[in-house]
């Protein structure tokens, strides 16, 4: 199986993520679509977890999670949804972003038992407005699955949630609050990545 993060620029600094909170790296994941036949064992590996769950449905944010949703989808025979972001983070909140399903989805996805999916998962910010938004629909969030999690403030948001977080991979990476965060501390400028 290919390391994952060996085909994502990362990049050293200070990030604000659409989260809210900030972290010392950033990674370029527009890059892991290029050639989508590289990611065809890593899907072939994720679908294999995520089909326990028989899910009707595979739902993801746009933009990489609606295309790992949508390669996940067909792996597994069931229907392709996503959604999109229509509000970012407030600059002194965090988990503010909000995400929804396109008019013509959101009565199709009504009573669905869905696997909710990403690229790459830290906190989870994108993963947690797509479930919102998926309830207030009507349909079943069964088990969330990321590519690649990073760090665990997304798992665990997920576990008290009662939810499984299925990947391929996982890595550590911290994050930080702002008020907490040692780069903001030590003065450091702040990109906005989200």
């Amino acid at each position: 199986m290919m390391q994952l993060l060996d085909h994502i620029g990362g990049r050293r600094g200070h990030f604000r993520m659409e989260s809210g909170l900030h972290a010392a790296l950033w990674f370029d994941l527009d890059q892991l679509f290029v050639d989508p036949r590289t990611l065809d064992p890593i899907i072939a590996a994720l679908a294999a977890k995520l089909r326990p769950y028989a899910v009707e449905g595979v739902c993801g944010p746009l933009v990489g999670g609606a295309l790992v949703a949508q390669l996940l989808a067909r792996s597994l025979d069931v229907g392709c949804y996503f959604t999109e972001r229509v509000r970012t983070g407030d600059a002194a909140g965090t988990f503010t972003a909000r995400y929804q399903l396109p008019p013509g989805l959101r009565a199709r996805a009504g009573g669905k038992r869905m696997a909710i999916v990403d690229d790459v998962m830290s906190a989870g910010s994108s993963l947690r407005a797509t479930m919102e938004e998926l309830s207030a629909h009507g349909a079943e969030t069964a088990v969330v699955g990321a590519l690649f999690v990073l760090g665990s403030k997304g798992a665990e948001f997920f576990a008290r949630h009662g939810l499984a977080v299925e990947s391929v991979g996982q890595s550590p990476f911290d994050m930080w609050p702002a008020e907490a965060c040692p780069l903001c501390a030590a003065g450091s400028t702040v990109e906005d990545v989200s």
